[in-house]
């Protein structure tokens, strides 16, 4: 597999931190992601390539650009990735079976240019 790369060139948002709860029709409570998490997956679906489907094991290594130097979790922000990746077909799931491996991601700072950059490389499968 070739190598993807993507910059996702707006500030990340995470998911988790992002949520609302709403009542169903059932009046059972659910969770859904925020309008802001939202509109940032809209947003950010507009830079991932198309006709790019992933269906094999996969390390995918993001480096998220912050605007700001406030404390987040790697790991929400690798779960909104994921999400969105799927979301948009670029990997078919976000299962061990397909996001093999994460390695090398990590959250730095850049006020005056937020962004997430990925770099998507297939495993061996050995």
């Amino acid at each position: 597999m070739e190598t993807v790369r993507i910059v996702i060139p707006i500030p990340p948002v995470t998911k988790k931190n992002s949520q609302q709860i709403f009542r169903g029709r059932d009046g059972r409570p659910f969770i859904a992601p925020s309008a802001k998490y939202r509109a940032y997956e809209r947003a950010a679906g507009y830079y991932l390539p198309r006709g790019v489907h992933i269906a094999e094991p996969v390390n995918i290594r993001a480096v998220f650009y912050m605007p700001t130097r406030r404390r987040v979790d790697l790991v929400n922000l690798e779960e909104a990735l994921c999400d969105l990746l799927v979301a948009y077909g670029v990997i078919e799931d976000d299962n061990s079976r397909i996001v093999a491996s994460m390695d090398g991601s990590r959250v730095s700072y850049d006020k005056d240019n937020p962004r997430t950059e990925v770099e998507i490389t297939g495993l061996d499968s050995g």
